[in-house]
């Protein structure tokens, strides 16, 4: 175990886990058509809800999934507890937590939204010439990459972004997403000018670091954009864009398009639960061993009673 960890913390290993990501990337550009890579995501839209079909709901032009707002706004409730058990029962999802994070404007208020996903690998020059060109191709804003995903957000996205350990922003982005999208952000990465975004209200986010280096390096770009709303990895997660991203103080969850209302009407379900046993505790109408155990069907029933009479 000693020798596994030392392995898994080596510069080997970090090393092999990027050449991995390097390929899979050029197998993504070389294994779509032209008419893909077009778009600088390498996905086309039928790709896209290809690998989401398990959606049978609303999509967004791009096939990204569109898990009503609705759900979005009472998923704000549910505890990583409550979802993990959901979509692991469900779907064998287990390894969709992902922890050891630094979270920036802390709140109350759980970070709550659909993923849009990028992935930035380390500037590769050939490479960075073919993506440049593409993008001015296609009329995008400066040659800043990470300015172009943030022209794509809309109301409710959160951006996830794979940054191969670089810092993705600044102040400046940050309140240009906060502005396109009124939500927050989650890097494997890093960030800077963290005292200028701790200004940024309602702007709240997930990061692996802060660092005050600059995403430049001799005036050449540290990275360059390899995919948007592509599947990206965060930690030990596959993220697919469309998923709802969920934040709490114990970490992330990343949760599936198609099991998203099973998650929230679950946790409605704990909650309410929770709320009659106090109740029924407080009278003594049940003791703590009754209730703190798997309920007899005479429980069951009278719960079913209170549910009926407060929805």
């Amino acid at each position: 175990m000693y020798l596994k960890n030392r392995f898994l913390n080596s510069r080997s290993y970090q090393l092999l886990n990027l050449d991995l990501k390097i390929c899979l990337s050029v197998a993504l550009v070389f294994a779509f058509s032209e008419e893909s890579f077009a778009q600088m995501s390498m996905y086309t839209a039928e790709q896209r809800t290809l690998f989401t079909s398990a959606w049978e709901g609303e999509r967004f032009d791009d096939g990204r999934p569109k898990v009503p707002d609705s759900i979005l706004e009472r998923m704000k409730n549910v505890t990583a507890e409550e979802a993990w058990s959901v979509i692991y029962r469900e779907g064998g999802f287990k390894d969709h937590f992902e922890g050891d994070w630094k979270e920036f404007n802390a709140s109350p208020d759980r970070l709550v939204g659909r993923v849009v996903t990028a992935l930035f690998l380390p500037t590769r020059p050939d490479v960075r010439a073919v993506v440049d060109a593409q993008g001015k191709a296609e009329k995008r804003s400066g040659t800043g990459h990470n300015s172009w995903v943030i022209d794509t957000l809309q109301p409710g996205d959160v951006l996830v972004v794979d940054m191969s350990g670089y810092n993705f922003l600044g102040d400046r982005l940050a309140n240009a997403i906060y502005g396109k999208s009124q939500n927050g952000i989650v890097i494997e990465g890093g960030l800077r000018d963290l005292s200028g975004i701790q200004a940024i209200e309602g702007f709240k986010g997930y990061v692996r670091r802060f660092h005050p280096s600059a995403v430049t390096r001799g005036g050449v770009r540290n990275t360059m954009l390899m995919g948007m709303n592509v599947p990206i990895r965060i930690g030990d997660t596959t993220v697919m864009p469309g998923d709802i991203v969920l934040g709490d103080p114990e970490g992330l969850m990343f949760i599936p398009p198609q099991l998203a209302e099973k998650v929230v009407g679950s946790s409605e379900d704990v909650r309410r639960r929770d709320q009659w046993s106090a109740l029924m505790l407080q009278q003594g109408t049940y003791s703590p061993g009754q209730l703190d155990t798997t309920w007899t069907d005479e429980i069951e029933a009278d719960f079913a009673k209170w549910a009926e009479q407060h929805k």
